[in-house]
């Protein structure tokens, strides 16, 4: 019997508690598939080309970097079929371009926001004509960025995701902790050197 008196027997009709927290774990397991993008320790670059709608908002904003052509839009969908959407875009999204008032609209409207609003309101750094020259623009950058220290970008990437969600004088402390350690790396005198001598530095991989 259980445990108030009753018999064993499963009463009919699933208990709600149950069935909240499968869908809990089910949520909870596609936030997690969208924050192992942020977590990436090295950048993420999206290039957005025509439709970015619901959870390719979701999933641009765990990015590091966004790009987009001319022809994109975007748009925070899940309004229109009766949800707030929870895997990351009403966390991310007012970080991201940090104007409340257009998140509002965007979210609570589902409107469309093509590519040069997305660009004048810091939400895509970059806008291309054509699909083709995006993807090479994403790829010079990616070459540039993986031409730096790796300790410097990656800690760099870290630093900033933590001062998001933190106050200043907590990002000093963090960071001053972290250079503590990381100051020792022979990636600066590489750098340093590289500079000097106008040759690019060969760093090791971590």
């Amino acid at each position: 019997g259980d445990l108030l008196g009753g018999g064993g027997e499963e009463e009919e009709g699933e208990d709600i508690a149950r069935k909240v927290f499968r869908t809990r774990a089910f949520v909870a397991n596609y936030q997690d598939s969208f924050t192992a993008i942020e977590r990436c320790p090295k950048p993420v670059i999206a290039a957005v080309h025509r439709a970015c709608i619901g959870a390719g908002v979701d999933m641009i904003t765990a990015c590091d970097i966004r790009l987009c052509t001319d022809n994109s839009f975007f748009c925070v969908k899940e309004v229109d079929i009766g949800l707030a959407a929870d895997v990351g875009t009403l966390q991310r999204l007012p970080k991201v371009i940090g104007n409340e008032s257009l998140v509002r609209d965007l979210c609570f409207t589902a409107r469309k926001m093509y590519a040069a609003e997305a660009k004048s309101c810091g939400l895509v750094s970059q806008m291309f004509k054509e699909k083709k020259s995006m993807m090479q623009g994403a790829m010079a950058m990616a070459k540039l960025i993986a031409s730096k220290s790796p300790v410097a970008v990656q800690g760099t990437k870290l630093a900033l995701i933590h001062a998001r969600d933190h106050s200043v004088s907590e990002g000093l402390q963090w960071i001053k902790d972290w250079n503590a350690a990381m100051l020792h790396t022979q990636d600066i005198p590489k750098s340093v050197m590289g500079a000097m001598t106008k040759k690019a530095p060969i760093f090791s991989k971590l």
